[in-house]
């Protein structure tokens, strides 16, 4: 139904004004009574056998939704209702900021993909955790970014205001400095400034009375020596995994007329080359530290890959888009058929 008559309505208006109102929608129609418990009933799947414990947290099933939907957390609540296992919100920052001018979202419909160039627009940390207070129960991953008027030098600093702000209201955080569109955040992927800002969190981390895992997000264009570089980081620092991978600046095989606008681009094209990266990392590592594999997931068989790959869990975004949310119960039901 999604495929053959919702989705296509919803690609006739811009990709940024549907997702909005996608939102309202679905805020809405969860406020029926009864309407919740029959989305839960058609698309959740409760199994004790998809349970997995992934540094020190369990999770309901593998199968999370990732950072930049609900940048806001304005819907987590809704889309867990939908059957993910987790949601991860944000990119937050520590004051809200409009993000790059508008138009910055382009669908690929030839290749299945989404070109963004957002620039972590968001309400800032004091409005999500406003909303983040209302959680009963849905297991939630802080997304943390800079300012784009914080330099680099300064960036560690924006990590820890919105690190100490979201502590008590989220279970896991990632640090994202692998977003293509904030001027030069990728620079921080670099292995001296990236140790010190992982250790910087690291020991506020020890200041709490019990610490959370912290992860690392990175992006797909990374050589195998970057990789590496990673490897050695996730060691000395001790965080608790990485999420590979976040969108890609690559281009390569792009058929659609959208491929030439500017921002990182995410879907089924960087299936293969996310995959790779996650096969990489936990070879290169011995399986050292847990990997949350996304990028390019539209099937089952594609989180499949991604889980024999190394990845102990995985996420959802342009393929919950273009497949709709059939796509988690799909892979939930997929998982057990191999048990």
């Amino acid at each position: 139904m999604y495929k053959l008559l919702i989705r296509p309505i919803l690609f006739w208006f811009d990709p940024e004004e549907v997702h909005y109102f996608t939102f309202s929608t679905i805020k809405f129609l969860s406020k029926i009574p009864g309407i919740a418990a029959c989305i839960r009933g058609i698309f959740k799947v409760k199994d004790i056998r998809l349970e997995r414990e992934v540094f020190g947290i369990k999770f309901d099933n593998p199968v999370g939704l990732a950072a930049g939907f609900d940048k806001n957390a304005v819907l987590y609540k809704e889309l867990a209702d939908f059957g993910f296992g987790f949601i991860e919100i944000g990119t937050v920052t520590p004051v809200g900021q409009e993000g790059n001018p508008k138009k910055r979202l382009f669908r690929l419909k030839e290749d299945q993909a989404i070109i963004n160039r957002m620039g972590f627009n968001n309400g800032g940390v004091e409005e999500v955790i406003s909303r983040l207070k209302k959680n009963k129960g849905t297991l939630i991953g802080g997304n943390i970014g800079k300012n784009k008027v914080t330099s680099n030098e300064n960036a560690a600093s924006d990590y820890i205001i919105c690190f100490d702000a979201l502590f008590d209201y989220v279970d896991y955080f990632v640090v994202n400095v692998s977003s293509p569109n904030t001027p030069n955040l990728r620079a921080l992927q670099d292995k001296e400034p990236l140790t010190a800002l992982l250790q910087t969190l690291q020991n506020r981390n020890a200041e709490k009375i019990k610490s959370k895992p912290i992860l690392l997000k990175i992006a797909p264009d990374l050589t195998d020596e970057q990789l590496l570089d990673i490897i050695d980081i996730v060691k000395t620092t001790q965080i608790a995994g990485v999420i590979a991978t976040n969108t890609t600046i690559s281009r390569e095989g792009l058929q659609s007329e959208n491929k030439i606008e500017v921002g990182g681009m995410s879907g089924k094209p960087l299936a293969k080359r996310s995959t790779e990266v996650i096969r990489f990392l936990s070879e290169k590592s011995n399986k050292a530290f847990p990997i949350i594999g996304v990028g390019g997931i539209h099937s089952a068989e594609d989180a499949l890959e991604k889980l024999d790959a190394g990845a102990s869990l995985v996420q959802l975004y342009t393929g919950f888009i273009y497949e709709g949310p059939a796509l988690i119960k799909k892979i939930n039901k997929k998982i057990l058929e191999r048990l």
